[in-house]
């Protein structure tokens, strides 16, 4: 059974009862983030229950020492982790003496959290019976401000119920934190000095290692019957913390309220010696605004988010739901500001997989950020490979190539290959095509070429050579064969000839060959610059060229589909359908070894293919590749429903795409892997996206023109969805009689909808029948 707790709302998440074995999830699900840093939705007061306390600043982390049984020439070091940072948003509260802490309170009635999306800000609201018999209501407001990213706000509210009260708050800033995650239980914070000002609380740390410098801040202010209450006493500073006291008397039906503004500054930001100073300037800013009108930007700054990237889906609030908290997750883990950062698979949420960058950003996220904002935040993502294409090289050579061959690394903060799975970091080299391909595919999207002669040719070339040296000859087969790898399938490891790897391997060199003849005859400075810079030869392309024509890819003739790799059809093939229910997940019911000698396969690895390059096959052969494979795919990866909602919708079967649409859109808010506690898949996110406007809207670049094949859920009355393509915002509606496209802007567009060409003028609607 999937949770079902989350209640269904159009722009909102809500959670109502509260429920101690919820809390974790709920952390989770609940989270904050403004692409600069993030939180997970735990309390403010002291908690003494199980939690999960998670503060993240973006770009900050820890070089984890790897933990390994045997250690293997090539392996990375460490593993990068963005860890726990210092906690700013703490407000211990206590009523007559007594700590308010819901784990040891009597009752706790009318407990509600909700998250709005639409204006982004989180809220939690409780009445509370205390050991002491005292009743308080409790309504609390938190927000990251996306305008001014280095601090968010809390707005804190206690009401007398049951009688008379003295009322404490004591906000603090604490760096005496710790990782969930960690492989030797290291000290990742030295804490450097702790101090105040006035009402202002600072705690100076800088990371072990890595030397990220931090200054953690917070000013507070109580208010009770619209005046403000003084300090009760001086700070109270310790070795890694620094709090402050109020203290309140409430008569019953009395409130008081405490607005306290917190977050970081950082030296990836200031200079390390300012951190201290930027800090009092940010808290100047925010504290002459004061709550309220920060919160007022907030929602503005959202609205304008909406504006582009929302999608629309009117007769199924859960679909409506699942797609919007997807929108905003993205959203409040990347914007684009930085092409220092990138995306991690869980964003601001959780610690695992570290914080990292993954080939997920360029397979799934650059189509959604080219789509809804400004085609220079997809640019600043391919930027940040480009940066790291010296380190690439660098962890190629470390595995034993030469000659400028790039590896990308599965997982990186910085360029370095820092994963520490074998089957993984040596062998799921397929990321290395998904990077390329993001270059085909942003200027597929976007018409901006600019980035090819600039920077992407020089990361073609690198990878080209990368493939030309990981393949080998095989006299036997009289091709080319790549050995030793692990396809999107992660349930197979140390596999010859992974269709998709080989598939890739071949498209990334043909691909590279058409770009330098292409920047040859346009951008001549270019050329030379890159073929001085690479040493390129024509022997050396020739050399690219046969590996290419000669590329083998295992084929069954019997069943006429392309196999998954070398040796597949020898495995027990029983269909997932056949499999037990309570073997499932099989990634937390059976051992390693039975995994990787079964057929099941844990996300899209030929249809991952087949995605990616659909318009090199006929839909007959989509056909019959979807009917073999996916009958023995567990979907245990984020990534893989997605994909599959996208191809089952091309191929018509609408059930099928509605069903894999609603188990990517809601992989978290129901909680389909049973891990939600460790945080939210944020990249597959992004493939929800994808599922709507590439699966039902049928949405494509074909000749250079967008075109659309529009399908509809039958559980849906409507959908629309915004794209800009080519810095022209167009509108698509969907409903049960057909679709209807609006242009904004002055200029005309030409596209396709369902093979017919239609001409677009700004202002006007043009329909077209289903």
């Amino acid at each position: 059974m999937n949770q079902d707790y989350i209640i269904p709302n159009v722009w909102s998440i809500i959670e109502e009862g509260f429920d101690k074995e919820k809390v974790k999830s709920s952390e989770s699900l609940f989270s904050i983030g403004n692409g600069a840093m993030g939180q997970r939705a735990n309390f403010e007061e002291q908690y003494s229950g199980h939690t999960f306390q998670g503060s993240y600043i973006a770009g900050v982390y820890y070089p984890d020492k790897t933990r390994v049984g045997w250690w293997k020439n090539g392996y990375p070091e460490y593993f990068a982790k963005v860890i726990n940072a210092p906690n700013w948003i703490g407000i211990d509260v206590e009523i007559d003496g007594a700590s308010l802490d819901l784990n040891t309170c009597k009752k706790v009635s009318n407990y509600k959290r909700e998250l709005n999306m639409k204006e982004g800000w989180y809220q939690r609201s409780f009445v509370a019976t205390l050991p002491s018999d005292q009743e308080i209501e409790v309504k609390v407001t938190r927000f990251l401000s996306l305008d001014i990213d280095e601090v968010g706000a809390i707005k804190y509210e206690v009401k007398a119920l049951s009688g008379d009260m003295e009322v404490s708050f004591s906000p603090y800033v604490d760096s005496g934190i710790t990782n969930e995650d960690t492989n030797w239980d290291d000290k990742f914070w030295n804490t450097t000095k702790v101090s105040s000002q006035g009402q202002q609380g600072f705690i100076e740390a800088h990371t072990m290692k890595t030397n990220f410098a931090t200054c953690t801040f917070m000013e507070s202010k109580l208010f009770h019957n619209g005046n403000e209450v003084a300090l009760n006493s001086d700070a109270h500073i310790e070795e890694h913390k620094v709090r402050f006291t109020y203290k309140v008397t409430l008569n019953k039906g009395e409130s008081a309220t405490l607005h306290k503004f917190g977050g970081y500054t950082v030296s990836r930001n200031h200079e390390a010696t300012e951190l201290v100073n930027a800090a009092k300037s940010v808290l100047e800013k925010v504290t002459a605004m004061g709550f309220d009108a920060l919160l007022d930007k907030q929602k503005q700054a959202w609205e304008k988010i909406w504006e582009m990237s929302d999608i629309t889906i009117e007769g199924d609030i859960k679909a409506q739901q699942g797609i919007r908290f997807n929108i905003f997750q993205l959203n409040q883990t990347y914007l684009g500001k930085d092409s220092r950062l990138n995306i991690g698979p869980k964003g601001f949420t959780g610690e695992k997989y570290g914080g990292s960058t993954y080939w997920d950003t360029e397979a799934y996220c650059i189509p959604f950020y080219m789509a809804t904002k400004d085609q220079r935040v997809a640019r600043s993502l391919l930027k940040y490979r480009y940066n790291h294409l010296e380190k690439a090289i660098e962890n190629a050579q470390k595995l034993g190539f030469s000659n400028g061959a790039a590896l990308y690394p599965m997982v990186t903060m910085n360029g370095e290959e820092c994963h520490n799975e074998w089957e993984i970091t040596f062998e799921e080299i397929h990321r290395n095509g998904a990077i390329a391909f993001a270059i085909y595919n942003y200027y597929r999207f976007t018409g901006d070429y600019s980035y090819i002669p600039e920077m992407g040719l020089e990361v073609l070339i690198a990878i080209s050579r990368f493939w030309q040296q990981r393949a080998t000859f095989s006299k036997q087969k009289n091709k080319f064969v790549i050995l030793g790898v692990t396809g999107p399938n992660e349930y197979e490891n140390n596999v010859n000839n992974n269709w998709y790897t080989n598939y890739l391997a071949k498209w990334c060199i043909n691909y590279t060959l058409e770009q330098i003849g292409k920047v040859k005859d346009g951008y001549s400075d270019d050329h030379k610059r890159i073929i001085g810079m690479t040493k390129l030869t024509n022997a050396e392309m020739d050399s690219w060229k046969e590996v290419a024509d000669n590329m083998y890819f295992p084929f069954s003739e019997e069943l006429d589909i392309y196999l998954q790799q070398d040796g597949f059809l020898d495995k027990e093939l029983i269909t997932v359908a056949n499999l037990d229910r309570t073997q499932r997940p099989i990634n937390q019911k059976w051992s390693w070894d039975r995994i990787l000698r079964s057929p099941y396969i844990k996300q899209a690895d030929t249809l991952q293919g087949f995605y990616l390059f659909e318009d090199h096959f006929s839909q007959e052969e989509l056909e019959k590749h979807f009917d073999f494979y996916e009958p023995f795919t567990v979907h245990e990866s984020s990534l893989s429903p997605c994909v599959h909602s996208i191809q089952a919708a091309k191929l018509n079967r609408m059930d099928q795409a509605y069903t894999f649409y609603l188990r990517t859109s809601r992989l978290d808010l129901d909680d389909y892997n049973k891990e939600v506690e460790e945080g939210l898949h944020i990249t597959s996110m992004a493939g929800t996206w994808m599922s709507i406007v590439e699966g039902f809207g049928g949405m494509r670049v074909v000749d250079d023109k967008l075109s659309f094949t529009p399908r509809i859920p039958k559980q849906w009355k409507a959908y629309s969805f915004k794209v800009n393509f080519r810095n022209r915002i167009l509108k698509v509606k969907v409903t049960e009689a057909g679709a209807s496209f609006d242009l904004e802007g002055t200029d005309e567009m030409s596209i396709r909808v369902n093979g017919k060409r239609l001409v677009l003028k700004a202002g006007e609607t043009i329909s077209a029948s289903s």
